[in-house]
């Protein structure tokens, strides 16, 4: 797993590539789905969870309209700490974020297969499945006419021979009047 430390400075060290790194570096770890892990660089201590909420937090801020918690959720979120006994609230989360982005991948390798279906599509490939076949058929029917010809030349060669020697062996009439 990699190592990131992090330094009293608030910058983050990648131990496996050996130079500085950023938030928008970790997040694009984190879409890679590449383990790391952040420490402090002092203690050792872990500070992964902290640096996510940051990743998130900079998310947030950076795009309102890919704004994945509003108002009133974050503050369902802060209720829950406040409970007697807290429900498991992360398991469900994992789970359903987890659900939730399977179920999208699908979708989006099923709308991708679909467009690339579209009758358009089909009509194509169609077209060029039909023009190979044609293909096939002409150059083989050209094949056959080539030994065709081939064999009418030799039928002809051969007639031609046969005249000849005919020809040869039938006394001409002018040898019988001589």
């Amino acid at each position: 797993m990699r190592v990131i430390r992090k330094y009293a400075n608030r910058r983050l060290y990648d131990t496996q590539q050996s130079r500085y790194v950023t938030l928008e570096d970790l997040r694009c770890l984190i879409i890679a789905e590449e383990p790391f892990r952040v420490e402090d660089a002092k203690s050792g201590e872990d500070l992964t969870r902290t640096i996510l909420l940051s990743i998130i937090i900079e998310q947030e801020q950076a795009d309102s309209e890919a704004e994945v918690f509003s108002n009133d959720l974050l503050a369902q979120l802060i209720r829950v700490y406040d409970m007697t006994s807290p429900l498991p609230l992360s398991r469900y989360l994992e789970q359903g974020t987890k659900l939730m982005l399977e179920q999208q991948k699908r979708l989006q390798s099923q709308w991708k297969q679909a467009i690339r279906n579209t009758p358009l599509e089909f009509m194509r490939e169609l077209t060029e499945e039909n023009m190979r076949f044609w293909q096939n058929t002409l150059n083989q029917s050209a094949q056959s006419d080539e030994s065709s010809d081939a064999d009418q030349q030799d039928v002809d060669s051969h007639a031609d021979n046969e005249s000849a020697d005919e020809t040869a062996t039938k006394p001409n009439k002018q040898d019988k009047t001589s």
